[in-house]
């Protein structure tokens, strides 16, 4: 697959893979869920900002001592199922979780 600019050239009916989402360089904000294409919420509002870094800094803290990691958004989540592969053309669920 090329890559693609425009979210309008993209088929909402077709099953895609990470290795797809990859090539996309359009403006939209979008998560695959079983290979199929979901529009992603416009940008979130100022208070939801506000209280997304307060929770940030607390989390950021417990995060400090632990072998978990924090990240800002947005972070592309690969939902994988390693029984089958873990090759970027077989990941078919790939989300930007706003927390």
């Amino acid at each position: 697959m090329a890559i693609v600019t425009k979210f309008s050239d993209l088929d909402l009916t077709k099953t895609y893979s990470y290795a797809d989402y990859l090539l996309w360089q359009f403006q939209e904000r979008v998560e695959l869920i079983k290979g199929k294409i979901f529009e992603m919420s416009p940008a979130p509002s100022r208070k939801h900002q506000m209280v997304s870094r307060v929770l940030n800094r607390y989390l950021d803290r417990y995060f400090e001592h632990n072998p978990c990691g924090l990240y800002d958004a947005p972070f592309d989540v690969r939902l994988i199922n390693f029984k089958k592969s873990t090759e970027d053309k077989k990941v078919f669920t790939v989300v930007q979780p706003d927390l």
